[in-house]
C-alpha cells in the first residue's frame, strides 16, 4: 500500500495546481486521474477551446485582408478537419507539459478512478485492478461535466455537449445553440465564423445573462451583425432526432416555433462530478448539489477537502486554481488569506471579448450604492481605431463617497488580457482619481481604462 502526504483525486487546473504547490510545500503528493493529466480544461475545455477561437479568428483576418490593404489571390476556406486538429494538438501539448512538472516535482500520477474508502484512504480503479492508497490528507477535485436537461438528452450525435463540440467528424452546416453562457456564446461565435448557421437561444432576456446588461446588449449586437440568430426569452421544448435532422420546438413569448439544425448543442451548464466517488460512505455533507466545504476547502470530515467546480463558487478554472493554492497552503500551516469571491474576474472568448469584475450596474444600485459611472467607447480610441477593433467599450462603476472602484464591465478585442489590471487595482483598493492619474501607455487599448475613470468623473480628455 502506497502512503502519501497528500491524495489528490482529480487533475485538472484545481488538482494539478494543488499538487504542485504541496510539492513545493515539501509533500509527498499522489494524484489520481483516470484520463489525461490536466482535467478537462487542458484536454477538452479552456486550452483547446481557445485553439479553435484563434483560428476563426485568423480565418476572419483572411476574410477582411482588404480592409488593412492587403489583396489575398484566390478563395481562402476553413479546413475544418485541420482546425480541430491543431486544437488537439495544442491540448495534448498542455497535458504533457503537467506530465513533465509532475515529474520536476516529484508528483506521482496514480492512474485510475478514485474513490474514498475512509478518512485516509483512497481506492483506486485502474486497468490492472484496485488498489489502496493513504494520506492523512485527501483533496477532492473531481470538477464537473456537461448538463443535462430531462429534454435535451445528449446522444452525443444529434444532441451534444461541449466535448463532441470542439471535436466533430465535420463541420455542421447549421447549428442550435441552447444558452448563451461563456461555454455557449464562444461556440456560437466559432461556428458562425467558419460558415456553420448559428441560432443561438437564452431563456433569459440577455444573452451572456450574468454581465452587465448594457455588455450583454453589445454582445447580441454583435453576434446579430455577424449573421447569428440570437433568440431571447425563449426556451428549447423539445428535440425530434427521429429523422435526418434535428427538429427543434422552441418557446417564445408569441408561442411555439420549429427550426431545423444538422445539431443541437446543449451549453446550460455544467453538473459536478459527485456520484460514485465515497461520500456518502464518509458523510461527507452535500449542500445544493455540492460539497459543503469552509473558508479553506475542509468538509464536514477532518482530512478530507474539496476544491474547483465540486464546491460553490464560480465554476471557473482560476478559481479552482486558487482555491487549491489556498487549501494545500493552510494544510501545510501557512495561514494564507481566504479567497475573495467578490474580485473574481470572468472572461469571455467570443469576438468580441467579454470580461468583467466586482459588481455590474444593476447590482451596485439594488446594494444601495450612490455611484458614478464612467464609460469610454473603443470608437474613441487610437489603437483600436489602428488595429480595425472598433466594437466595445469600457465601464467602470465607482462608490460616489469613497471612490471605490465597485466593478468593470468590458467588451471588446484583448479585454480579457485588460481585465487583470482591474483585478489587482481593486485587491489593492484604488480609487477612482488614482486611475485617472495612473500613466497608461499610448496608444494602447488599455488606455480606454483610464480614460473611463477620467468620464466618471467628468475628467475624459479624448471624448
Amino acid at each position: 500500500m502506497k502512503n502519501f502526504d497528500l491524495i489528490i483525486i482529480g487533475s485538472g487546473p484545481g488538482g494539478y495546481v494543488a499538487a504542485i504547490r504541496a510539492a513545493q510545500l515539501g509533500m509527498n503528493v499522489g494524484v489520481v486521474e483516470q484520463d489525461e493529466l490536466g482535467g478537462i480544461c487542458l484536454n477538452w475545455g479552456c486550452i483547446p477551446t481557445k485553439a479553435l477561437l484563434k483560428s476563426a479568428r485568423v480565418y476572419e483576418y483572411l476574410q477582411h485582408a482588404a480592409d488593412y490593404g492587403i489583396t489575398i489571390d484566390g478563395k481562402v476556406n476553413p479546413d475544418f478537419q485541420k482546425i480541430v486538429a491543431r486544437s488537439r494538438t495544442v491540448a495534448d501539448s498542455m497535458s504533457k507539459g503537467i506530465q513533465f512538472l509532475f515529474r520536476k516535482n516529484k508528483i506521482e500520477h496514480v492512474q485510475g478512478t478514485g474513490k474514498l474508502a475512509d478518512q485516509k484512504t483512497v481506492e483506486v480503479t485502474g486497468e490492472k485492478g484496485t488498489e489502496k492508497i493513504t494520506a492523512p490528507h485527501i483533496i477532492v477535485a473531481t470538477g464537473a461535466r456537461s448538463k443535462e436537461l430531462p429534454n435535451l438528452k445528449q446522444d452525443g450525435k444529434k444532441i451534444i455537449g461541449y466535448r463532441e463540440a470542439m471535436a466533430l467528424p465535420e463541420q455542421p452546416g447549421s447549428l442550435i445553440v441552447v444558452g448563451s453562457g461563456a461555454i455557449g456564446s464562444e461556440f456560437a461565435y466559432f461556428y458562425n465564423a467558419i460558415g456553420t448557421k448559428v441560432t443561438l437561444v437564452e431563456f433569459l432576456p440577455n444573452v451572456v445573462p450574468l454581465e452587465d446588461e448594457e455588455v450583454s446588449r453589445q454582445l447580441e449586437r454583435s453576434f446579430k451583425k455577424a449573421g447569428i440568430k440570437v433568440m431571447t426569452n425563449a426556451s428549447v421544448e423539445s428535440v425530434d432526432t427521429s429523422g435526418d435532422r434535428c427538429i427543434a420546438t422552441v418557446r417564445t413569448k408569441k408561442g411555439e416555433e420549429t427550426y431545423e439544425a444538422d445539431i443541437v448543442f446543449s451549453a446550460v451548464g455544467i453538473t459536478p462530478n459527485l456520484e460514485g466517488i465515497g461520500l456518502e460512505g464518509l458523510g461527507i455533507q452535500v449542500e445544493n448539489g455540492k460539497i459543503k466545504t469552509d473558508a479553506y476547502y475542509r468538509t464536514n470530515i477532518p482530512g478530507i477537502y474539496a476544491i474547483g467546480d465540486i464546491v460553490a463558487g464560480p465554476a471557473l478554472a482560476h478559481v479552482a486554481s486558487a482555491e487549491g493554492i489556498v487549501c494545500v497552503e493552510h494544510i501545510a500551516g501557512k495561514n494564507p488569506q481566504p479567497l475573495d469571491y467578490g474580485n473574481i474576474p470572468g472572461c469571455t472568448y467570443t469576438s468580441p471579448e467579454v470580461a468583467s469584475v466586482g459588481l455590474t450596474e444593476k447590482a451596485a444600485k439594488e446594494a444601495g450604492y450612490d455611484i458614478r459611472v464612467g464609460k469610454f467607447p473603443f470608437t474613441a480610441s487610437g489603437k483600436a481605431s489602428a488595429a480595425g477593433e472598433k466594437e466595445g467599450f469600457v465601464k467602470l462603476i465607482f462608490d460616489r463617497k469613497y471612490g471605490e472602484l465597485l466593478g468593470a464591465h468590458m467588451i471588446g478585442a484583448n479585454v480579457t488580457e485588460m481585465i487583470a489590471e482591474i483585478v489587482v487595482a481593486r485587491k489593492l483598493e484604488t480609487t477612482g482619481h488614482e486611475m485617472i492619474k495612473s500613466v497608461h501607455p499610448h496608444p494602447t487599448m488599455s488606455e480606454a481604462i483610464m480614460e473611463a475613470a477620467a468620464a466618471a468623473y467628468d475628467e475624459v480628455i479624448h471624448l
